[in-house]
């Protein structure tokens, strides 16, 4: 059987594990067949623009690269059960890598956005790490958004969204599962555009002013 180790050591050995990774989805896909697809469902549908986080405003700033919007990039992934495999293996490799701590505990600050480059972060950290490792190996940035939920605990929480042709899948540091967004019990406030760097509402009435919970 072909296996990967993703290590504690930051982005870089995330990325060499990745790499290892990748093939191996590849060959467990194929030993699956298709059956390891989800199901097609139906993604969520924008409404109209939304105010951004503060601290994604401030992330863009520090972070342009990962901020930046490609329009002839696809606007879904097309997923294969490789494609199917490497994401949520990616989801449960950084849940396992990364050391949950609230921006309070660990920044003295509310809410900050980063890429856990020291292997401590809360929610969106988590995600925006998994949408780093997921562009270098190759799928569109453009459809993998920074989406900010209302929880189970009725707080403000981040996840990243993957638009794919088969409906919207969440990746979240909650669950090492890679869920359709309508099966995750929370509510959606909104998400980066696909069409902009800025964002688009989801319908959700109430929005948090930070994503700050682990």
């Amino acid at each position: 059987m072909c296996s990967a180790g993703i290590v504690k050591a930051g982005i870089a050995g995330l990325f060499v594990g990745l790499v290892l990774l990748a093939g191996c989805a590849g060959a467990e896909a194929r030993e699956q067949g298709v059956a390891a697809l989800p199901a097609v469902s139906a993604g969520a549908v924008p409404i109209g623009a939304a105010r951004p986080i503060l601290a994604w405003t401030e992330f863009c700033r520090s972070y342009a690269a990962e901020c930046a919007l490609d329009p002839s990039e696809p606007a879904r992934i097309a997923l294969s059960p490789s494609v199917w495999s490497l994401v949520a293996s990616v989801n449960r490799k950084v849940n396992r890598s990364l050391r949950a701590q609230t921006d309070q505990e660990h920044w003295g600050v509310p809410d900050r956005w980063d890429l856990a480059e020291d292997g401590v972060g809360d929610c969106e950290d988590f995600q925006l790490l998994k949408r780093r490792l997921l562009a270098e190996a190759g799928l569109p940035r453009r459809a993998m958004r920074m989406t900010v939920v209302i929880d189970e605990k009725g707080e403000g929480h981040a996840v990243l969204t993957l638009i794919t042709d088969r409906g919207d899948y969440v990746l979240d540091n909650k669950t090492g599962a890679v869920m359709a967004w309508h099966e995750t019990g929370y509510t959606f406030i909104k998400r980066e555009s696909q069409d902009a760097v800025a964002w688009v509402s989801l319908g959700g009435v109430t929005s948090p002013v930070v994503t700050a919970n682990r």
